[in-house]
């Protein structure tokens, strides 16, 4: 059995972050990897925390603002806005998770090299323990590696330092 934190977070799993203008690399692997860790959290009646990105591209209640529908989330689940890259930055997921007594946490989600990263570093540093199922994580190609080569690169950096890597 698959460890578990006291909480799963779902980072930035939104239309406009994953399929527009095209789909984001290993989307697939990646729902189905997701919606594995959301049952395990769901069966250990464990709290699941989506983030949701706003900006001027991804306006709250629009199409490309929603999380991606092959992603199971339900209406108790947890929902957090935010403006940053970072999920902890003037929003109310500290609060969260405080009020939920969590100290332990799995991250998941898009765009590695921004949302997911920032996040990780932000909540290693406020003092979470953190863990990460690896592949989970996911981005786009850029002009400097591809999406695999990035992915790779953050998980190879997290892995031991920032997080457990399993």
């Amino acid at each position: 059995m698959l460890p578990i934190s006291d909480t799963l977070l779902v980072i930035d799993f939104q239309n406009g972050v994953c399929k527009e203008p095209q789909d984001i690399f290993n989307i697939q692997e990646c729902v189905t990897g997701i919606n594995s860790r959301i049952t395990a959290y769901r069966h250990a009646h464990k709290p699941i925390i989506f983030i949701q990105h706003n900006d001027e591209e991804l306006i709250f209640g629009s199409f490309l603002w929603k999380i991606i529908p092959e992603i199971d989330s339900q209406p108790n689940d947890y929902f957090i806005q935010k403006t940053h890259a970072n999920s902890f930055y003037h929003t109310k997921l500290r609060k969260l998770l405080n009020e939920n007594d969590v100290r332990s946490i799995e991250i998941c989600g898009a765009q590695t090299e921004f949302y997911v990263d920032t996040t990780i570093k932000m909540a290693h540093g406020l003092g979470y323990e953190l863990q990460m199922k690896k592949g989970l994580s996911t981005t786009l190609d850029n002009y400097y590696m591809s999406a695999k080569q990035t992915v790779q690169f953050y998980e190879n950096i997290w892995n031991d330092r920032f997080l457990r890597l399993f």
